[in-house]
């Protein structure tokens, strides 16, 4: 099924997103881009930092290679992302919070030029860097890679040329069926796109909206709201640097919040948690958007009850976005991610061969074919054949549509358990588990949360004559696993039920039959 609907005419058209920001800097010089606690740019002091970074990243050898960048939320870190995109050079961002177990695998297979980082991190990469032979390392914040090298200097500009928008920009994370993750690659043109795409269905005005993120700028969706969308329309952003209920109710009133770009419903279910719900003035907010999860009933229900304004759910993954949005102006529909974004094409086919077109109100794999998603995974040839077949990419998600093209995601293919909007790789965490000398069997599937959607639940069978409580081993897995993928319940077994190949049986392990 192909979009019925059409970008807005009154989009401009850029090669890169860098270019947008050298529009914005010469339209809007002396309009905050980015608020951060007592951190304040301006889009032309914001063009500065950038260019005088990306020229730093050019001498160090960054330019056509790859730049890891290893930082909590900050004004610095969407510096240091556009900064290593204007450099010529494609961008991995990787959760800060990884222990040395899961980072070093991400690292290797970036085999970055240089890594940025910020303090709280400089130990854990200068270890990493050792071993993998990186010999440059930028601490962002410090001396001369501080935003006031830079902000105040007018003869910092950005580097000539600019890149290509057929020139890679970022890499994004994604799980992989060797239990690692992978990179989903992505170009300039690709997020270019993305902006004029999403600005369709979510009709969000230039020059005047003022947008809170708090999602990690490392994920996809916190990147793509915090780097690409506002800095496209010219908007001001203000920065949560870590999640904390209060403080987001709080920049609300202080900012004058147009735009809550919060992401996953574990951000708006905190927010409902805290006393000040209901004392926070909402009057300026127009539009909430939601994403990385499904939105329950309630929680749609409840937060424009208490705020006067719709939550808007959308969709999207690792490998691109958006696969579908509810619109600002037009009917939403409760449960479903929205109809088809323009230029994009989305089919339901059946499990078995993938090729069967099904009909409206049935379910099937979801596929999408689109110029805003990748077309490849950094060094996994096998996993890119089996993912990205015939121009269409294969989600793993199972919904269908209804009979006015609204999508509606149902389940997954892939055993992939969905935490606060994060992705976890059952595979990934059953190698942790099999490390363990007291461990025999391994299987993690997922459990319903009423907070988090899903939890891992770690289902195990031990070696004869071992012992093992589960708080031994969420204590082990806290050790090796950042802190949402450690699993919550630890359930023991004699022996783990099989299928009939002898598979451990997942489904039954789920309680689904």
């Amino acid at each position: 099924m192909k979009s019925t609907m059409t970008l807005r005419d009154d989009l401009p058209v850029y090669p890169t997103i860098i270019h947008a920001v050298q529009e914005a800097a010469k339209i809007a010089p002396d309009r905050d881009a980015f608020i951060c606690e007592d951190t304040r740019v301006t889009y032309v002091q914001y063009e500065r930092a950038v260019g005088g970074l990306a020229h730093r990243l050019q001498e160090m050898g960054a330019k056509g290679g790859r730049v890891a960048i290893i930082m909590g939320n900050s004004v610095e870190t969407s510096v240091a992302a556009m900064g290593g995109m204007a450099a010529g050079a494609q961008i991995a961002l990787m959760n800060p919070m990884y222990t040395e177990h899961e980072m070093a695998p991400l690292l290797a297979d970036v085999n970055p030029a240089v890594i940025i980082c910020s303090s709280p991190f400089t130990d854990q990469v200068n270890e990493q860097a050792k071993k993998l032979g990186v010999e440059n390392i930028i601490v962002m914040g410090e001396g001369d890679f501080a935003l006031e090298a830079w902000i105040n200097d007018a003869a910092m500009k950005l580097p000539e040329p600019l890149p290509k928008p057929e020139d890679k920009s970022a890499m994004f994370f994604t799980g992989g069926t060797t239990g690692l993750p992978k990179g989903a690659e992505h170009n300039h043109a690709m997020m270019e796109l993305f902006c004029r795409i999403i600005c369709t269905p979510w009709q969000l005005d230039f020059d005047t909206e003022r947008v809170l993120s708090v999602a990690p700028i490392f994920h996809i969706w916190g990147h793509h709201f915090v780097n690409i969308m506002p800095i496209y329309i010219r908007a001001t952003t203000v920065i949560i640097p870590m999640y904390k209920p209060d403080d987001v109710l709080a920049a609300f009133e202080d900012h004058d919040i147009t735009v809550f770009a919060g992401g996953p419903p574990v951000i708006y279910m905190g927010l409902l948690a805290s006393e000040k719900i209901d004392t926070t003035d909402f009057s300026k907010l127009k539009y909430c958007l939601s994403g990385g999860a499904a939105c329950s009933e309630y929680l749609l229900n409840t937060w424009e009850e208490k705020t006067g304004c719709m939550l808007l759910e959308g969709g999207g993954m690792s490998e691109g976005a958006p696969v579908g949005c509810n619109p600002t102006h037009g009917e939403r529909r409760l449960m479903s991610i929205g109809q088809i974004p323009p230029l994009t094409e989305i089919e339901i086919v059946d499990l078995e061969s993938g090729e069967t077109i099904m009909p409206d109100g049935k379910r099937g794999e979801v596929r999408i074919k689109a110029d805003t998603f990748t077309t490849s995974y950094r060094n996994r040839p096998e996993e890119t054949a089996e993912t990205i077949r015939d121009g269409w990419l294969y989600t793993g998600d199972i919904g269908y549509f209804d009979e006015d093209g609204y999508l509606f995601l149902v389940d997954r293919k892939k055993e992939m358990i969905l935490v606060g909007g994060y992705n976890v790789y059952p595979r990934e965490v059953d190698e942790v588990l099999l490390n363990h000398d007291a461990i025999r069997e391994a299987a993690t599937v997922a459990m319903e949360d009423d907070f988090s959607g899903e939890v891992v639940k770690a289902c195990i069978s031990l070696v004869p004559g071992e012992e093992l409580s589960e708080q031994n081993v969420i204590d082990y897995c806290t050790e090796r696993l950042v802190k949402y993928k450690v699993p919550k319940v630890v359930e023991f077994f004699n022996e783990l039920p099989k299928t009939g190949p002898a598979k451990i049986d997942k489904l039954k392990l789920r309680g689904l039959r």
